[in-house]
């Protein structure tokens, strides 16, 4: 029933109830787990004015890190400071953590059975078709004049051919931006931020009831000490007891590091994320990027908790001197640490400095170059997943400076690809949602593999 009052307070505990509600039904990935909190806090609730949350979802999309967790962090903020921001983070989060875990486990130890391999075989190819649905949603938003896809489609070719770095491309992109907005804003400035709100009658955040949020000096350094401590603690402390060769070490670095560069959501960063643990560390084989991915796009939580995957399978296939298992769990702790304290740290710092920014022409412009580059980095990720889903074999060319994939056409496998492309069929004409889709996909998978590819393969 929506508050009407004058002006309404949420308690802790109120909130504390939402927060695991939201916690646990945070499927859809961002799209989706946006439009629960829309639903929840504007419409239902009456936390936020539309103005608002529009506000406060822009501010955590010029961020690094999943902006669905961020908004709830930062609306958690809103209410009741540190205690709700650290709050609302964490149950974010936690839902998933606890089920990416329990199908790693799965997925480590009984890789080989017949039933794992084949739930896997069906949302590999369902997961490409999200993954290309991912690039029309946002290029639908984003794309929406030459200039916009001139920018795009130098990302991708800068990513996919000659294999530049994903943060040198966010930042390449966002200063293009800034530079724009100063000479052509009406080219540059796609993704307008709203305007201020003038009515709040009833709504609980109010900048009257939020005087918490302005920014100091002193409270900028306080924050700062704290989770830049808790961030890189952990770090130090398997650098010093395990060496800097150590797996865990080196995923502690390596996530840190991602986590500071994942501007635009997951799928932006997944190529560069993929690329570094297959090619460079050979944590996953190429295939299995896509399985993690099909875990996180079918449980609760942002979908970056593909990399508590990554991460556990880096472990549990380089142990020593730990058992694989208790490797593997240490790793998937320490991925999700080093990936999401971050994200309470640019909440905590930064949002009362970025409030002061609202209507900020340049800064606009720089976020719409920023997500039109970010387009062209999610179709290259498109186009490398979709290689190893049709293709068993996929090589690579390398001459003057630029990599092409190169497919054996001898090794396409055409049930995954009329997997993937019923999904795509499903998601786009059909309207399917994400997680009825995978569901489907899964179970054709598991019949297929059991029971029709013995007989191809046979054949």
């Amino acid at each position: 029933m929506v508050n009407t009052q004058a002006q309404q307070t949420v308690s802790f505990r109120a909130a504390l109830a939402v927060w695991v509600k939201v916690g646990l039904l945070s499927f859809g990935g961002p799209a989706g787990q946006i439009a629960l909190m829309h639903r929840i806090f504007v419409v239902e609730k009456r936390w936020l004015s539309e103005n608002r949350f529009l506000h406060a979802l822009n501010y955590c999309m010029l961020l690094p890190g999943p902006e669905a967790q961020q908004l709830a962090t930062y609306v958690g903020w809103l209410l009741h400071g540190w205690r709700g921001g650290v709050t609302a983070g964490t149950l974010f989060v936690l839902p998933g953590f606890v089920s990416i875990l329990a199908l790693s486990i799965l997925y480590a130890v009984y890789q080989q059975a017949d039933l794992v391999l084949a739930l896997f075989f069906g949302l590999k190819a369902a997961t490409l078709a999200v993954v290309v649905e991912a690039v029309f949603r946002i290029g639908a938003r984003a794309l929406k004049n030459r200039v916009m896809i001139g920018i795009a489609a130098s990302a991708f070719v800068a990513i996919f051919f000659f294999e530049l770095p994903f943060p040198l491309i966010v930042l390449a992109a966002g200063m293009i931006g800034i530079a724009g907005g100063r000479v052509r804003p009406d080219q540059f400035c796609v993704i307008q931020s709203p305007a201020a709100d003038d009515e709040e009658a009833g709504i609980a955040i109010s900048d009257a009831t939020a005087v918490h949020t302005l920014p100091s000096w002193g409270r900028a350094a306080r924050v700062s000490t704290l989770w830049v401590g808790l961030w890189v603690s952990p770090i130090v402390l398997l650098y010093a007891t395990l060496g800097p060769q150590h797996v865990l070490t080196i995923e502690s670095v390596f996530f840190s590091k991602a986590a500071v560069v994942t501007f635009g959501g997951a799928y932006a960063v997944l190529a560069y994320i993929a690329q570094q643990a297959v090619e460079v560390y050979g944590w996953l084989q190429p295939g299995e990027m896509l399985d993690g991915l099909g875990m996180a796009e079918t449980t609760p939580g942002p979908l970056i908790q593909v990399v508590q995957f990554v991460g556990f399978m880096g472990a549990y296939r380089h142990p020593a001197p730990f058992d694989p298992i208790v490797a593997a769990i240490l790793a998937s702790v320490i991925t999700t640490w080093v990936t999401f304290v971050p994200c309470f740290l640019w909440i905590f710092l930064g949002a009362p400095y970025i409030e002061r920014l609202r209507g900020n022409r340049l800064l606009s412009a720089g976020l719409s170059a920023i997500t039109a580059a970010v387009v062209g980095v999610i179709l290259n990720l498109s186009v490398w997943f979709a290689a190893h889903v049709a293709f068993a074999r996929v090589a690579e060319w390398r001459g003057f400076g630029v990599r092409l994939l190169v497919p054996d056409p001898s090794s396409a496998d055409p049930a995954a690809i009329a997997i993937a492309v019923a999904a795509f069929i499903a998601l786009f004409r059909l309207q399917w949602n994400i997680i009825v889709t995978l569901a489907v996909a899964a179970a054709v998978g598991i019949i297929y593999s059991l029971l029709a590819r013995p007989w191809v393969l046979a054949a």
